[in-house]
């Protein structure tokens, strides 16, 4: 059993959904990971940013594996679970689910954790307001 697999339903809130478009895949008809990891980045910076109220910059994206190929046109649904909240940072588990609408079903594609920083307006480290 793949340690992906061992999540039945998403952790966390829904903090995006999006439909994978011809422009954001390859030539096989999959969607580029890298394009995943950025809209799991915007997914959990936008969380971020309201747990810290305001700005945020990402610092570390830990742990990430793709279970299967994503197909373009897929629907998919990213959830985003606070693991921490320091002093002046963020740390939360950033999962994405495909979901199939013919079926009524979602399986777990990928998931990663992602430091936020909280920034000021200079780009220096600020305190997150308790």
């Amino acid at each position: 059993m793949h340690e992906l697999d061992k999540d039945p339903l998403p952790k966390g809130e829904l903090a995006l959904k999006i439909t994978a478009m011809p422009r954001d895949g390859n030539s096989f008809g999959d969607i580029f990971g890298g394009w995943l990891v950025s809209q799991m980045d915007i997914a959990g910076s936008s969380t971020a940013a309201r747990l810290a109220r305001g700005r945020v910059a990402t610092v570390a994206i830990d742990r990430m594996g793709f279970m299967v190929p994503v197909p373009i046109g897929a629907q998919l649904a990213f959830h985003a679970h606070v693991l921490e909240i320091g002093r002046s940072s963020v740390k939360m588990l950033v999962e994405v689910w495909s979901e199939d609408l013919a079926h009524d079903e979602s399986r777990k594609v990928t998931e990663a954790i992602f430091v936020f920083v909280a920034i000021d307006d200079r780009g220096r480290t600020r305190i997150i307001p308790s």
